[in-house]
């Protein structure tokens, strides 16, 4: 590797066939994998572990020191999966000791200007839309896509193949399965369509889509509905994986949606 004007710390752990553009610094303590492409002008900090396959345009700043007045210079780590695309200008913080790390999955599409902060967890497969931004602290299921300028609030929780429309505010936790649109954010449906595109058979997908009419269009509380759903559906891995979220959820799941 023979980039002249690029900076690479001695200390950094770069594979063979990794291309570094001109004017891109990386720190000490970063590892990049085999395969991947840094663009010009990006900023790789200390702490960054980018996998193989990972493409990051130009202007991106990976694992930069938190934005967290609670921060005291403890060694922390940003994770970047194999094969994700992080596009111009993203930031991505690297963890506090609160989780020790900020993790993005594999197959990950990270595009402008979106801003994933401290402690955030990503799974695989999401799509975050031009402007995106995470606050502190949030986990995020697989398969989520977040359209553009939606902000979601610290320490929420996204569950897997939720689709949250552009400009979204979210500061409850989103189960997984749905759609989340409105102010206040609220339940509009189940994502029927991203959940045949990746392999969900019409009895699954009613199947969901009956869990959460008795969740949030049968005026049930949060109780009730939990234990309908318990004691009257039938046990299936998403049915559980339902249930599991809203019973773990810390801020409260978001509102269903009721017409004046």
């Amino acid at each position: 590797m023979n980039q002249p004007l690029a900076y690479v710390h001695p200390g950094a752990k770069i594979a063979k066939n990794v291309v570094i553009e001109p004017f891109t610094t990386i720190h000490n303590n970063v590892v990049i994998g085999e395969g991947s492409w840094i663009g010009s002008n990006v900023t790789i900090m200390e702490g960054a572990r980018i996998g193989k396959n990972v493409s990051i345009f130009p202007g991106a700043v990976i694992s930069a020191i938190p934005q967290d007045k609670k921060f005291n210079e403890e060694e922390t780590i940003t994770e970047i999966g194999d094969g994700t695309t992080i596009r111009e200008c993203v930031t991505i913080n690297r963890g506090t000791s609160d989780r020790n790390k900020t993790k993005i999955g594999k197959d990950c599409w990270i595009m402008a200007y979106c801003h994933v902060a401290h402690d955030c967890i990503v799974g695989d497969n999401c799509v975050f839309s031009n402007n995106s931004t995470l606050a502190g602290h949030i986990t995020v299921g697989d398969h989520v896509v977040l359209a553009g300028m939606a902000a979601v609030q610290q320490f929420c929780s996204i569950g897997k193949h939720a689709f949250i429309t552009g400009g979204s505010l979210v500061r409850k936790d989103v189960p997984p399965y749905v759609k989340a649109a409105r102010e206040p954010l609220s339940y509009v449906g189940i994502n029927s369509v991203g959940l045949r595109r990746r392999g969900f058979d019409t009895e699954k997908i009613r199947e969901i889509q009956n869990i959460y009419r008795i969740l949030y269009q049968r005026n049930y509380n949060n109780t009730q509905a939990f234990s309908i759903i318990e004691a009257e559906m039938e046990a299936t891995p998403e049915r559980d994986e339902i249930l599991q979220f809203i019973k773990d959820s810390q801020r409260g799941i978001m509102k269903g949606y009721f017409s004046n």
